[in-house]
């Protein structure tokens, strides 16, 4: 999306390459219209740019962050240190099939939390889901957007049926 304000999410991930996964948080987001956008900095070869970027997106008004990585996958717990608010990690195939990005996420230090998904793009969709309903807790008409999605998704499986 733009870089206007408002921005409610932001999206950050270590690579271009990262895009064919997490270019599914971004179209979860579109699905439900909040405001985000998306970014390419590193943990390790662009920090000043990361901490600059993380200042800039909250004075904007970003409530959520989401960070996708892989291999070492630091990118979501540096996010992570230098915010307050929420940080979605998404860990992406990588050497060992994403399990070292899960674990890297996954296992951080008591303290500084991060809410990690599933590796590469269930989890880019998940994390745009969690930002949804972190968002919706003060947004009711977000919260009803929410609510109607979850129950197109069980009417369908509802639906479906089996052969014979």
């Amino acid at each position: 999306m733009s870089n206007e304000s408002p921005l409610l999410v932001a999206i950050i991930m270590g690579s271009k390459s990262d895009w064919d996964a997490m270019q599914a948080a971004s179209d979860t987001l579109k699905q439900f219209d909040v405001p985000h956008e998306c970014r390419i900095l590193s943990a390790h070869r662009t920090p000043a740019e990361l901490t600059a970027y993380l200042e800039s997106a909250e004075a904007r008004g970003c409530e959520v962050f989401i960070g996708g990585a892989g291999g070492a996958a630091h990118l979501p717990g540096v996010m992570a240190a230098q915010t307050l608010r929420p940080v979605l990690g998404v860990p992406m195939k990588s050497t060992l099939q994403g399990l070292d990005s899960l674990l890297s996420i996954v296992q951080m230090p008591s303290g500084i939390p991060v809410g990690t998904l599933g590796i590469g793009s269930s989890g880019a969709t998940n994390a745009a889901l969690l930002a949804v309903a972190i968002l919706a807790t003060s947004r009711p008409a977000l919260r009803d957007r929410l609510r109607d999605y979850r129950r197109e998704r069980a009417d369908k499986v509802l639906g479906d049926t089996l052969p014979g």
